[in-house]
């Protein structure tokens, strides 16, 4: 009886010149940057950015673009949740790219925090299920470097800005009251679904990261992105989600 020894491949396996030949990537294009945007409307959000670069194409792997931001190589790819963002800053982060910027929106866990104001995470707490297989057990920090350049661009922009302890929950549907007080007792600023998880995986491949989410959901008055904003909130929301694009671009300037 022949014997059989099963032979097990771990993503973990699959190496530079096999991702870049699998994307049909060549090694001189591999971006300087990669900016993944947790967001639902992902059509609308693509749409949006991309008409930011020049030379667009997506690569072989859908939902994965890449684009020239003047003399640099930008990947963006619309990223809702741990599970896909992990798929993306690990691929590009086996490439060899420098730097990871995670943008999207929040939820502000501070009764100070407006609609439109931005939250730069300095320390994230990791409860996304992921960070810890990248060897963040409990809390990541971004890179504080970046934070500083992204944090003096924005305000050169007029945006309220806030650095401080965030944390990555799973899922926003498994958020619950008790949970949230106990966020907002503890000082914690807002509360996402990707940051922790963007913040790990680059850590464990040496890249920089920076984290800017604007603040929508108003949790500590029980207003969720369903509910009706304040007088001036949707006009700020929109100029923050703008500008969190444009400075994720001129950071990849410093590069």
């Amino acid at each position: 009886m022949t014997s059989f020894t099963p032979m097990f491949r771990s993503i973990f396996d699959i190496d530079a010149p096999e991702w870049l030949a699998a994307m049909k990537l060549a090694p001189e294009d591999v971006p300087d940057v990669v900016i993944v945007e947790g967001s639902w409307w992902r059509q609308q959000r693509t749409d949006w950015r991309l008409s930011r670069l020049s030379e667009v194409r997506e690569l072989e792997f859908p939902d994965i673009f890449w684009g020239r931001w003047q003399d640099k190589k930008v990947a963006f790819c619309c990223a809702y949740g741990a599970a896909r963002t992990v798929e993306i800053i690990h691929l590009f982060g086996v490439l060899g790219t420098k730097l990871a910027v995670q943008i999207g929106t929040c939820g502000g866990l501070q009764p100070y925090l407006a609609p439109g104001d931005i939250i730069l995470p300095d320390v994230v707490l990791c409860r996304d299920g992921i960070a810890p297989m990248y060897g963040a057990h409990d809390a990541v920090r971004g890179s504080g470097e970046w934070i500083e350049r992204a944090e003096k661009k924005l305000r050169e922009r007029g945006h309220s800005t806030y650095r401080g302890t965030h944390v990555t929950w799973s899922s926003l549907f498994t958020e619950t009251p008790q949970m949230m007080e106990a966020w907002h007792h503890a000082g914690i600023l807002s509360v996402e679904m990707e940051t922790a998880t963007t913040f790990a995986v680059a850590r464990f491949f040496n890249m920089a990261a920076v984290s800017m989410v604007v603040v929508w959901d108003d949790l500590t008055r029980g207003r969720r992105f369903l509910d009706p904003l304040p007088p001036g909130g949707l006009e700020a929301l929109n100029r923050g989600n703008e500008s969190i694009f444009e400075v994720a671009l001129a950071l990849a300037e410093h590069l």
